[in-house]
């Protein structure tokens, strides 16, 4: 709504677009504060910043991609990073060759560099687009440096200390999903007829 230029909406139109009922959002929404006038709605920019807000993305968080093969690099292009809030400070890689290649105006740094790295810009979010073999290593690495949130894309479940935070992106288990969902869109349902 924001993008659209919409200045207010009711707690209708936001349930709507959340698929819940306008009470359940509106109970959500007053643990937050109160920003809806009853009769006028909610103000979009301001409910959009207190959201933001309370959920961490009023403030740049620095982020480090470690693995920068295609995965890597397509990371390291991706401008949704900065449009909210995430910002990458460095690209670290294990091969030799790939030290000092530009990728999206940054070098490509070593990977033993990754401590100086965490030290200097004060990294909050390490990511791991490396090859399932290397992720382990790569988040105890992580963990040692005092990286405590960790987005992995290696295909492997990684095993951390309590504290640390991990979210694993598995793209064969979202295919799967599509792929339930087109298969029951395909199959034919009961025919009427015959359930009367």
């Amino acid at each position: 709504m924001l993008d659209e230029g919409i200045a207010t909406c009711s707690s209708l139109e936001l349930a709507a677009a959340a698929g819940v009922n306008s009470a359940k959002l509106r109970k959500d929404l007053s643990y937050l504060g109160s920003y809806g006038t009853r009769g006028v709605g909610y103000e979009v920019e301001y409910l959009s910043y207190q959201i933001a807000r309370e959920i961490g993305l009023t403030q740049d968080w620095h982020i480090v991609i470690v693995g920068i093969g295609n995965l890597g690099h397509a990371l390291a292009n991706y401008s949704g990073f900065s449009s909210r809030g995430f910002r990458t400070v460095a690209l670290l890689d294990a091969d030799e060759s790939r030290q000092g290649e530009d990728v999206t105006g940054m070098s490509i740094r070593r990977f033993d560099e990754l401590e100086a790295v965490v030290a200097e810009y004060r990294v909050d979010i390490g990511v791991i687009a490396t090859p399932a073999i290397s992720a382990q290593g790569v988040c105890d690495r992580m963990v040692e440096v005092g990286i405590r949130s960790i987005l992995n894309f290696a295909p492997t479940i990684l095993n951390v200390p309590q504290g640390v935070d991990v979210r694993r992106v598995d793209l064969a288990s979202e295919l799967q999903i599509l792929a339930f969902h087109e298969q029951r869109k395909a199959a034919p349902g009961p025919d009427i007829e015959e359930s009367a």
